[in-house]
């Protein structure tokens, strides 16, 4: 864990980023990198002149470099701050690429006028790099951060690749030295044999967990709430718990159960937490 990529622009869910990034940081030990992307036809060049542009870019050059500058004095850790040109999502990959980042932490939202709606949406840049990044995407949507990560949210369904989304919440409770909150949400309540496949499932991630050193609880929440998806169900439980400070989903659609999730619960997961989510791309997996 070397470093942690967070792409800056002032907005205040990027500044809630680089908060939640020094927190991980701090934990590693690692270095973080502020990025700030200039879009060759964003808004500066169309509203400005070229020299009217250079000028703005550099006051945001100094800015970022006395947020740097502020932030690792504070911190004693190593924070650079970085501005390129180009399309947004694919500067912020390829630095990460570069940087060979661990994480790459960012708001949901940017200061793209287009990535904003009435309703919580994913900006376009942030969904392409949650869809393309090499490294785990954690990703701010709320207005507020937690004090402490006392607990790390495990959503599960019934498909093959929950173990790699275990092994990495086992990793950021390792981090953050906090508890796994795994859970799933049911409406075929009437259904035994699913039932009995989600408890036999729990109970070997449980199993999983603790053998890895960390406590872990279970909670499968049957509901007949008429929701069309188990997300708000589960976000409802995370907010009334009060100490999950992050939740791990995988980007696919993980349930070919349509008893479980209809459509891209991961997308919804995204756009309706107000806890910071960590979306892992899966490693493939036999179908």
């Amino acid at each position: 864990m070397n470093n942690i990529l967070v792409p800056y622009d002032f907005n205040p869910q990027s500044v809630l980023a680089l908060d939640w990034s020094l927190r991980l940081a701090e934990q590693l030990k690692c270095s973080v990198t502020m990025l700030y992307v200039n879009e060759l036809q964003g808004i500066l060049s169309t509203v400005f002149n070229k020299e009217k542009n250079e000028e703005l870019l550099e006051e945001i050059s100094d800015d970022m470099d006395t947020i740097a500058a502020k932030l690792s004095l504070r911190s004693g850790l190593e924070i650079d701050a970085r501005m390129q040109q180009g399309r947004v999502y694919s500067v912020i990959l390829e630095v990460a690429s570069e940087l060979q980042s661990s994480f790459i932490v960012m708001g949901t939202r940017s200061n793209d006028p287009d990535d904003h709606d009435q309703k919580p949406m994913v900006g376009r840049n942030t969904s392409r790099v949650i869809r393309m990044a090499k490294c785990p995407v954690i990703s701010i949507g709320g207005t507020y951060l937690p004090d402490k990560c006392n607990s790390v949210l495990l959503p599960l369904d019934l498909t093959k690749v929950t173990l790699q989304k275990t092994n990495w919440a086992i990793n950021m409770a390792k981090i953050f030295r906090s508890d796994i909150m795994a859970v799933s949400a049911l409406w075929s309540v009437n259904n035994p044999e699913i039932m009995a496949r989600l408890i036999l499932q729990m109970d070997k991630v449980k199993e999983t967990i603790e053998a890895a050193g960390v406590k872990c609880s279970t909670r499968i929440i049957e509901t007949t709430s008429g929701e069309k998806t188990a997300v708000p169900v589960i976000l409802d439980y995370a907010a009334k718990e009060g100490d999950v400070g992050m939740m791990v989903i995988m980007t696919q659609q993980e349930s070919a159960l349509v008893d479980f999730f209809v459509g891209s619960h991961a997308q919804e997961f995204i756009r309706l937490s107000a806890i910071p989510v960590m979306s892992v791309v899966p490693e493939e997996t036999e179908p």
